[in-house]
């Protein structure tokens, strides 16, 4: 499955973290920082992390989608739906 493929954010950062190079931003648009948690409500990074991706390379990039993938398991992610 590929990136593209995945429909979860769990599943994309399972694609990600397999991709041997040139490993994608987990951005989707969606960025806006969530002050309880300081993840962003799109991809679930910090802001130390979506700052600093353009200098990363692929293997800290993969560490960064594991977080993410860690992070979406532990329930962090929150669908916009279900916020007042």
């Amino acid at each position: 499955m590929s990136v593209d493929e995945a429909t979860t954010l769990i599943e994309r950062a399972v694609a990600a973290r397999a991709t041997p190079r040139d490993v994608p931003s987990p951005c989707i648009t969606v960025c806006r920082m969530e002050a309880g948690s300081g993840f962003c409500e799109g991809c679930l990074r910090t802001i130390d992390e979506i700052a600093a991706w353009r200098t990363m390379d692929d293997a800290a990039r993969r560490s960064v989608w594991r977080a993410i993938e860690l992070r979406a398991a532990a329930g962090f992610l929150v669908s916009t739906e279900h916020k007042p």
